[in-house]
């Protein structure tokens, strides 16, 4: 056999070789293919069907079920509440206040009307008198002496006494005209209004309702109470000094202790003024 022989021999081995290789390769790719189709097909049958997965339809018509039957509960507790809150407002249902007037409202104005010293009572009585015995109660309606309280020490003691918001003077209400002007001008115990030019000038509300207490309607104005009872001695005042070794000295009101019923006072003595300090039984007003 020649060498070429020998060669075409070769060949044909090595190729017989390789398709002998390929051949496995082939078949062991099949088997993989074919076991991936075994598993899909598993897969497949394990999986639940379509038609019974839940349907997200046949959720909502029960969630709208419940939410429906859940809105007559929840209007029902709101309407219990509501007449819980009801019942609880008539329980505690509270009587309004009677509505307070303020004299500045009633028919007329408040006019300042100067006394005679001392005489305030006694002007007020004969006006009251005048407008009955001359017919002029539909104009003159009222007069009324302003009052406050004061505190006072009497005896080593803290008392409150009434004492005259403004001596000499008297609060006059009227629907003032001509008539109404002669009746009170000419009052016994009456000096004149008080106003500019000598004209009467009405009082502001504030005035009125600072002068008057406010009370109920239809009750009559009565002096005025303030909230707080002033001192009957305040800082700058000059007092002088009725007991002691400083009697007979004056001097100016520049500290008072309520607490101790002291107050302090400068004394002149000898071209100095020196601080002294009195009690309120060794001092009194000018």
């Amino acid at each position: 056999m020649s060498d070429l022989d020998n060669t075409s021999d070769d060949v044909t081995e090595a190729v017989d070789v390789m398709t002998d290789t390929e051949a496995p390769a082939e078949e062991a790719e099949a088997t993989v293919a074919a076991a991936d189709a075994v598993a899909d097909e598993a897969v497949a049958e394990d999986a639940p069907a379509a038609d019974d997965a839940p349907a997200e339809d046949d959720e909502a018509p029960a969630e709208a079920e419940v939410a429906a039957a859940a809105e007559p509960a929840a209007e029902d507790d709101e309407a219990e509440a509501l007449v819980d809150v009801a019942d609880e407002d008539e329980l505690f249902e509270v009587e309004e206040a009677p509505r307070v007037e303020s004299p500045y409202d009633r028919p007329g104005r408040w006019y300042v009307v100067h006394t005679q010293s001392g005489h305030e009572k006694k002007a007020q009585q004969n006006l009251a008198a005048r407008t009955d015995s001359m017919n002029m109660g539909e104009r003159i309606y009222e007069s009324v002496i302003p009052m406050e309280d004061v505190v006072e020490f009497r005896n080593g003691k803290k008392v409150v006494v009434q004492k005259k918001m403004f001596p000499g003077y008297l609060l006059v209400r009227a629907q003032l005209d001509d008539d109404a002007w002669y009746v009170i001008r000419n009052t016994p115990s009456v000096v004149n209004f008080v106003g500019s030019g000598g004209k009467p000038s009405p009082l502001l509300r504030r005035e009125v309702e600072n002068f008057l207490q406010v009370k109920e309607e239809g009750a009559p104005a009565t002096p005025s109470k303030r909230s707080k009872a002033r001192l009957e001695y305040e800082l700058g005042e000059t007092i002088r000094v009725k007991e002691g070794p400083f009697a007979d000295f004056s001097g100016e009101i520049v500290e008072i202790n309520e607490d101790q019923l002291k107050v302090k006072v400068l004394v002149n003595i000898f071209g100095r003024e020196t601080p002294v300090e009195l009690e309120f039984s060794q001092v009194a007003r000018l």
